[in-house]
């Protein structure tokens, strides 16, 4: 990760071991994964054996890991880290 933002060179650590906090939210969205695949799961395959939870949740929370770290330490920055979005010309994705 960068240590400065490359257009407009804010920092984003703004103190040491700050990202912490964000595994509560990684957390929370694991929680949202395994209630939907568990559900998905249910419902595609009419309530199947207890295996195809065992390997189908953390198969899905595997694949979708990088954006869940990378998703949670942004969610983290914008509530805790005093970051603002900039609402002139430039875009947000």
């Amino acid at each position: 990760m960068h240590t400065h933002c490359p257009s407009c060179r804010l920092r984003f650590e703004v103190e040491p071991g700050f990202f912490i906090g964000a595994m509560y939210i990684s957390y929370a969205m694991s929680l949202g994964i395994f209630f939907s695949v568990s559900g998905a799961i249910y419902l595609a395959f009419n309530n199947p054996e207890f295996y195809y939870y065992v390997i189908g949740i953390p198969l899905v929370v595997l694949i979708l890991l990088p954006v869940m770290f990378r998703y949670s330490r942004v969610i983290f920055l914008h509530l805790f880290g005093g970051v603002k979005p900039d609402t002139g010309d430039s875009t947000f994705i």
